[in-house]
């Protein structure tokens, strides 16, 4: 069982003891995805498996808070906005722009230290790098 999982269960837990009753809406319909994803592939799920749950989870959050921003609906864009901050708490800590250059740097200095490969490999340079930045990134930062 992966450590974020077995977070999301203590966590779960806690929510119970404090009667908090929408965190554990929130969280008892987290480990339900992490469910389907699990029953799904027929084996147990990784840390970046939930990461992904929880960020496709985040994703559909900000697509409905948009949705009932446009309609007029203030408070269940508020209760859709709670249950975001909830979901964030489990995502892994984002890098920054400087982690994010330092990878990329990392990545492609072998492509400048060589100038035949600097022009030829550019692609492959990239190819490696966005992965590692991406990584603890957000899209949104890594694009110009």
């Amino acid at each position: 069982m992966s450590d974020l999982k077995l977070r999301i269960a203590e966590s779960v837990k806690d929510a119970m003891r404090a009667k908090a009753s929408e965190r554990l809406g929130t969280l008892r319909f987290l480990q339900a995805a992490i469910k389907q994803k699990e029953i799904d592939e027929r084996k147990d799920v990784t840390d970046a498996d939930v990461t992904a749950i929880i960020e496709k989870q985040i994703k559909q959050r900000r697509e409905s808070i948009a949705a009932y921003e446009q309609a007029g609906r203030t408070e269940t864009a508020a209760q859709e906005t709670a249950e975001m901050v909830v979901l964030k708490e489990f995502l892994p800590q984002a890098a920054t722009e400087a982690e994010v250059n330092a990878a990329i740097d990392a990545a492609c200095d072998a492509y400048v230290a060589d100038p035949a490969l600097a022009q030829a490999d550019l692609c492959a340079c990239f190819m490696e790098a966005v992965p590692a930045a991406c990584a603890r990134a957000s899209l949104p930062r890594l694009r110009p």
